[in-house]
């Protein structure tokens, strides 16, 4: 459609809409009517279509006016050339109205050209057909006329023709005018000459033809012609000839007019092989008309049969090449339509034959080739023609064809038996191309006959040769007309399925076999190809079990395994109850054969099962395959039951593999239904029903059919059964977890007990529960329906019951661990863990208890819990011997671990233990296993070179103990209250251990984080009963104070570094305290009635341990009274003093800021009244004469403080030595203050004092032991820290001019001041101070300072004066040479004895490493003296360090448990039976409580 349109003023725009139409110009006219009608015109294609069918006649030459040339003679200017086209017969007569401008134009006589404008040479590139009777084309020529056109009407019409030119349309060879270009000759004559036809017809019409004729084309002046001169003018056309009926090629034609010269017959038909093959498509109707005219009118004679062979099929083979392929309908149509030659089938036949008889001999052999791949349209030649012949003589000469047919396949059966090799290659064509033939020669051949022929032709090739092209030539056959005919089917099936089982047999294509045996049962299922239950028959009993063999064969990344195992299913399809039961006739009264059989396709099945070789989305195939296998198993257990279950014939093992099929084939992903979308689920259930219940139906026929054999199957088909009732399907659970009763009754009956059943559905119950089977529903019902039997049953019901409550208790442990086991919070998932291996320790499953100890294992070293994992796998170390006792296989369940003996593995795993140890810096329990392995080292193994890397190791966790620095973690109370948490941790109390540096706000937002729907509580007091009644959930948190327990080889002062460790491992009571006022609120004195409420919790085991929190099992308070109270108070002043001494004396590299602080807080008397508040509240004679019981607590707190005086005076002597001039003003304050306060306490309570003398005997110890500690899993070194650096309290303290820290005693408003600012100033003052001695020193150093022992002098006297002597310079002792303490040495740190001893005060040896600790065991909650370092330790990775004890059965609160041997203590004790509390949250950090949110 076309339109312009006019946007503005100065441009036309054309618009031009297309629209594809599909198809030829007949169907579009139909389909499109509205675009297409008879009116619309229609252009040709310049050059002929894809396909030129039979009767598709067209005659078209299409002339181009090229260019030009003209001279322009006397004129001064170019001509205006007009050029004018027409075409003459050889008479000078014009044929009119056969000139044709364009298409849908109107039919014209002389075409004239557009005149360019005083041009000399114009170029026209103008395009007219000319369409001419075929009958007028010899006698044709084309006439061009040139005249000069002038713009004057009166000259224009004076003006005449100046020139002409003509080219003949056919060539002197009467061929067509060759397609291209040509150079005409322009002639000039008189204007009437140039009319006369006969004036230059004779004349050659290109300057070819005169060069042809001995003429010069290239003269520059002109040249006489006859009566005509050749002009210097030139002029050029084109030419393009779409003909059906016209040829340019000179051999082809003289095939296609053979008549006209009957002697060139002979060469014509060879030439006729050399023509390109477009000539010979283009005229195929008239060419094949030739050949077989040719035969016709010679049928007398064979003369010309095999030439017209030959170039029949070069015919043929043209079409089927790639190029001409499309030529295909064309000559289908010819023959169909075209074709009449009778007699044809006859010579065709006859020259075949005799190719085939020959086909050994030298050049016939191409030949054969050739024709064999002609062969398909051979005998649509000959079918054609015989049923032309038939129809015109009524069947005539029947008898004669037949014969003729039949030595034709004899002739080709005996060229395929031959071995030659030489005719190999026409054989492979043989077998190629002669199944083509079928559909059409059954038309005129009788099909069973033919049958048999084929038959005969596949048997006489050899075995062992063209093996694949035999089998692609069945498969043909099987696509034709002949194997969809019952009666044929009869004849080739067998020969097919011989052949199959053959190549099958020696794996030999397989694809083709495969291919072949697709097609054939593919044939055999459709519902018009007649009976087919013999055929499906004869399939079964040769190919059934070989295609079984071939599938078992072929692995899994195989390309032809699926298509195989369709086959087998389209067998197994197409088999009908008559067959199954007729399989067992064909194995004959071989029994093992039957037993192969079924063995080999339950394991078949089973493989094909498991590992599915279609993709799982392709739902149809997959039921398609589960629907035949199936129906399958059904049969073959009906075979069971009737063939091997009677007492005489009974099959173990080939029952035992049915019920593992039946039970995968009923488990398969496949058949999940409830896994499918519920769409998807309805279809499935509509089109195949649920196949579960109907295999599991069948399975439990057939357990209860076996009888007394069911014993048999016991425990191995425990497993199995379970899988089965596992299946989310009610009614088959119903149906088949009785199944586990009989088992019970059935073992029961055998002996006397179900051990074995028990065992193995524990074992198997875990798997599959793990795996993601069971569920609430599986565990009442299970529950349920074995509890209604075995209560029936005489003997079982008490055995039967408690079995059964047993399963489902691990059930639930089981549910609840594969419901957290994908939880992010791994410490979720250690937590039901340890439900579950707590189980089967007390069930006595050591296979599965140890099997859950390393998952638990793996658990805590993905959290880098490396202590938990250590006391983790001790548990599994408790279970082997110092032995060459063989190794059970479940004792070593990990890849890593190769032993032979229990003694090779427990050596393993303590290495492994000692190692998880040292990353967790438990080195003191690193050492006690080191102990006990150096032991079997030693003496048991005599391993010298272990024995020494051993004790290497060991060397190097001493010398961690005193100089690497371990954090200490906090311990927090977490009370879960409300029914709106999970029944094992409701209403329960548990005690958490912290991570490094944790504080409590970043420890409940763990917990809340974890429950975020919980609340949480204000108070620190236990709730009501609403609370724990309530539906909410409400989460109580407190810190609380690990209480130490000392072990029993500390009988004499230790360093603070080793004490450390234990008060806060290898704990189990815990103390919160909180003030309580009693009585009327004294404002001048607020201590006399602030008593101390303690609360004692105490956990089941030991913490650390195998979790991070254990259960508190006992929970009881104590008073505290305010006197009591008081002196706690200062003894705990005491023991900060005594230990910032010993540290100070230590390690003068000690920053003096800790040590300030400290004194200028006790002796400056400005703040809290100091301990006048003690003297007014207690010192009394009213308070002495109310409370005459407490008359021994008072003298000991004046002892307290009087002893504090000694002590400060050491440590003011030691400021004053380390003192900066910036700070000697500060320092001589403190000192008036201090004797102020001496002379009080001397002058009221006595005086305190220690004598120490030092002797030149005392071997030097390191002052300073600096270093820097990088641990296995930190890729960053500790910071280096000294072992005496440690702060005196990072409590914040209230000083008193009495020497008080009040902290304790405060209200909530003074006691709830954050701990973490003051943890931040000292880190601060650590980096500082680090930095500082970076600048001084480029490496770290170890400062040795020389100090001697002292020898206690104990003189009877009131005051002991404690003094030292420093010497420095002494030389250092040897390294061999001991420090001995005196046996009668005491701890500095023990309280002073009562008054009547208080004049003889505890030795000391100031300068040993002994620790002036006071103990007590009245501390409030926080830390003790010493558990505050003054320079925080740096924060390390994730790593805990954690220990885990026994229960003490001492309640004792004021004296330490003792401890059991140290071999004894390192073995963790028998795990709870009880359910363990739930971990800790995730930590989280989104918020940082500011105030503690606890109410006092």
């Amino acid at each position: 459609m076309m339109r312009t349109s006019s946007t503005s003023s100065h441009s036309n725009r054309l618009w031009v809409t297309l629209k594809l139409l599909p198809g030829d110009i007949h169907q579009i006219r139909k389909e499109f009517p509205h675009l297409v009608d008879r009116s619309t015109a229609v252009a040709r294609k310049m050059g002929f279509p894809e396909i030129i069918m039979p009767g598709d006649v067209r005659n078209d030459i299409y002339v181009t006016l090229v260019q030009g040339d003209f001279d322009k003679g006397s004129k001064t200017t170019a001509k205006n050339v007009e050029v004018t086209v027409s075409v003459y017969d050889e008479d000078g007569k014009r044929l009119e109205s056969v000139i044709f401008p364009g298409a849908g134009d109107e039919a014209i006589s002389e075409y004239k050209s557009v005149i360019y404008y005083q041009v000399k040479q114009p170029r026209w590139f103008e395009t007219v057909k000319v369409a001419i009777p075929i009958e007028d084309v010899n006698r044709s020529h084309l006439r061009f006329t040139f005249r000069h056109r002038s713009s004057q009407d009166s000259k224009d019409k004076s003006e005449k023709i100046f020139a002409l030119a003509f080219v003949k349309l056919m060539r002197y060879d009467g061929t067509t005018l060759r397609d291209g270009e040509h150079d005409l000759i322009v002639y000039k004559a008189e204007a009437k000459k140039l009319e006369d036809a006969s004036t230059y017809l004779s004349l050659p019409s290109t300057k070819i033809e005169l060069e042809e004729k001995g003429h010069s084309a290239t003269g520059k002046s002109m040249q006489n012609l006859g009566s005509c001169t050749i002009s210097k003018d030139s002029f050029q056309i084109s030419t393009l000839v779409c003909s059906t009926k016209l040829t340019q090629n000179v051999d082809l034609l003289g095939l296609l007019k053979w008549r006209s010269n009957t002697n060139l017959l002979q060469q014509n038909l060879k030439q006729l092989m050399k023509v390109d093959g477009g000539e010979v498509v283009k005229f195929l109707q008239d060419t094949l008309d030739a050949l077989f005219n040719i035969m016709m009118e010679n049928s007398e004679s064979d003369t010309f049969d095999t030439l017209v062979f030959d170039a029949l099929v070069f015919i043929i083979g043209l079409i089927a090449d790639r190029k001409f392929q499309h030529f295909n309908p064309v000559l289908e149509t010819y023959i169909k339509k075209h074709f009449s030659a009778t007699l044809a089938y006859t010579k065709l036949t006859k020259v075949l034959r005799t190719y085939v008889d020959n086909a050994e001999k030298s050049g016939i052999t191409d030949q054969l080739f050739k024709a064999m791949k002609a062969l398909e349209y051979i005998f649509k030649f000959i079918v054609r023609s015989r049923i032309l012949f038939n129809q015109l003589y009524e069947n005539k000469g029947e008898e004669a064809f037949r014969e003729s047919l039949l030595q034709l396949f004899k002739s080709i059966n005996e060229m395929m038996s031959s071995n030659s090799d030489q005719t190999v290659i026409v054989k492979g064509a043989a077998l190629k191309y002669l199944p083509a033939i079928v559909n059409d020669v059954k038309l005129v051949f009788d099909p069973k006959e033919l049958s048999k022929l084929f038959t005969e032709f596949i048997l006489n090739v050899p075995m062992s040769r063209l093996t694949i092209q035999k089998l692609y030539c069945l498969i043909e056959i099987v696509h034709s007309d002949l194997f969809t005919q019952h009666d044929c089917r009869e004849i080739l099936l067998p020969t097919m399925t011989d052949q199959l089982k053959y190549h099958l047999e020696r794996q030999e294509d397989l694809e083709a076999c495969c291919q072949l045996l697709s097609n054939i049962l593919e044939v055999l299922y459709k519902k018009d190809v007649g009976p087919t239950q013999r055929h499906v028959q004869i399939i079964m009993e040769n190919l059934l079990r070989t295609v079984n063999r071939t599938v078992i064969s072929m692995g899994r990344d195989s390309e032809l395994i699926g298509s195989f195992v369709a086959c087998m299913t389209a067998i197994l399809r197409q088999m009908e109850d008559y067959h199954y039961a007729h399989l067992i006739k064909t194995f004959g009264k071989m029994r093992s054969d039957v037993v192969d059989f079924l063995m080999e396709t339950f394991i078949m099945f089973k493989n094909l099962i498991g590992k599915n070789v279609y993709p799982f989305d392709w739902v149809i195939m997959n039921m398609m395959q589960n629907k035949v296998f199936l129906r399958a198993i059904n049969q073959y257990a009906d075979m069971l039951n009737k063939k091997f279950l009677d007492q005489a014939n009974f099959e173990l093992q080939l029952w035992n593999n049915y019920f593992h099929l039946a039970v995968a084939f009923l488990t398969q992903e496949s058949l999940q239904l409830e896994n499918f979308s519920s769409a998807k689920r309805a279809k499935i259930l509509n089109k195949y029903g649920d196949m579960r219940r109907q295999i599991g139906f069948e399975i439990r026929d057939m357990w209860y059919n076996l009888g007394q054999h069911k014993i048999k199957f016991i425990p191995e088909m425990v497993g199995p059964i379970l899988e089965m009732t596992l299946i989310p399907e009610t009614e088959l659970r119903k149906a088949t977890i009785p199944i586990f009763f009989d088992m019970m009754q059935c073992e029961f009956h055998s002996t006397r007990c179900f051990q074995r059943f028990e065992n193995e559905i524990i074992t198997k119950l875990d798997h599959e529960v793990e795996g993601g089977r069971g569920d609430e529903q599986y565990k009442v019902l299970f529950d349920k329906i074995l509890l209604e039997h075995c209560r029936k049953h005489k003997y079982l019901a008490k055995s039967g019951e408690t079995f059964v409550k047993l399963v489902v208790r691990l059930m639930e442990r089981l549910l609840d661990y594969r419901t957290i086991m994908h939880d992010e919070n791994k410490e979720n998932r250690m937590s039901c863990t340890v439900n579950v291996l707590n189980f089967y320790k007390e069930i006595e499953r050591e296979e599965m208890y140890i099997r859950y100890l390393y998952k638990l294992c793996d658990l805590h070293k993905e959290c880098d819990n490396y202590t938990e994992a250590a006391y983790t796998l001790l548990l599994h170390a408790k279970l082997l011997k110092w032995s060459e006792e063989a190794c059970a296989a479940h004792l070593t369940q990990r890849d890593g671990y190769q032993a032979a003996t229990q003694g090779q593995l427990k050596d393993q795993l303590y290495q492994e233990i000692i190692h998880y140890f040292d990353k967790g810096k438990m080195w003191e329990e690193a050492i006690a296993l080191g102990k006990e392995l150096a032991e079997q080292y030693e003496n048991e193994m005599f391993d010298y070179e272990q024995l020494s890397e051993l004790l290497r190791k060991q060397a190097q966790f001493y010398e961690n103990i005193v100089k690497v620095i371990r954090p200490k973690p906090d311990y927090f109370a977490v009370g879960y209250y409300g029914q709106g948490f999970p029944t094992f941790i409701r209403n329960k109390v548990f005690i958490y251990r912290g991570k490094e540096y944790e504080r409590r706000e970043d420890f409940e937002a763990r917990l809340l984080t974890q429950f975020p729907n919980a609340e949480k509580m204000k108070t620190t007091s236990p709730p009501g009963d609403d609370i724990k009644n309530s539906s909410g959930q409400y989460i109580q948190c407190f810190t609380v104070k690990p209480k130490l327990d000392l072990p029993s080889k500390f009988h004499r002062p230790v360093s603070e570094q080793i004490m450390s460790f234990y008060r806060v491992n290898e704990v189990q009571r815990f103390e919160y305290s909180r003030p309580v006022r009693k009585g009327e609120k004294n404002p001048d004195n607020e201590f006399a009635n602030m008593w101390i409420e303690r609360t004692i919790y105490v956990t089941a085991y030991k913490l650390p341990g195998i979790l991070r929190w254990f259960e508190v099992k006992s929970v009881f308070m104590v008073e505290i009274s305010p006197l009591e109270n008081a002196i706690e108070t200062m003894q705990l002043t005491n023991d900060k003093i005594n230990n910032m001494v010993q540290q100070h004396l230590n390690d003068p590299n000690l920053p003096i800021n800790p040590l300030s602080m400290l004194l200028n807080g006790i002796v400056d008397p400005a703040v809290m009244g100091g301990f006048t508040n003690y003297e007014k509240a207690f010192f009394t004679e009213k308070y002495i004469h109310e409370h005459p019981e407490d008359h021994d607590k008072i003298e000991k707190l004046k002892d307290l403080i009087a002893w504090q005086i000694p002590f400060l005076a050491e440590g003011i002597r030691i400021h004053g030595e380390k003192v900066t001039e910036a700070l000697r003003p500060f320092h001589e304050r403190m000192e008036a203050c201090f004797r102020q306060l001496k002379d009080k306490v001397e002058k009221q309570y006595g005086v305190r004092a220690v004598l120490s003398s030092l002797e030149d005997r005392r071997g030097s110890r390191p002052r300073s032991m600096v270093r820097s500690f990088t641990m296995p899993s930190s890729s960053r070194p500790l910071s280096v820290a000294s072992v005496s650096s440690i702060s005196s309290d990072s409590t914040p303290s209230r000083p008193g001019s009495d020497g008080f820290v009040l902290e304790p005693l405060l209200p909530k408003k003074m006691h709830s001041r954050s701990q973490d600012k003051l943890d931040k100033d000292d880190l601060d003052k650590d980096k500082k101070e680090k930095k500082k001695e970076k600048r001084n020193s480029k490496h770290q150093e170890i400062f040795d300072k020389e100090f001697k022992s002292t020898d206690i002098s104990l003189q009877q006297s009131e005051a002991v004066i404690l003094s030292e002597t420093i010497s420095p310079l002494r030389p250092q002792r040897p390294k061999s040479q001991v420090i001995n303490v005196m046996s009668s040495e005491r701890r500095f740190s023990v309280s002073p004895s009562p008054p009547s001893s208080q004049l003889t005060p505890p030795p000391i040896t100031p300068r040993t490493k002994l620790s002036f600790t006071i103990q007590s065991n009245l501390e409030l909650n926080g830390m003790s003296s010493s558990d505050i370092p003054d320079v925080p330790p740096p924060l390390p990775l994730k790593g805990s360090t954690a220990d885990y004890g026994n229960l003490m059965e001492s309640q004792d609160l004021i004296s330490p448990t003792t401890s059991p041997p140290a071999h004894q203590r390192h073995l963790p004790p028998p795990l709870p039976s009880k359910t363990p509390p739930p971990p800790p949250p995730k930590t989280t950090r989104k918020q940082t409580s500011v105030d503690s949110g606890i109410v006092q």
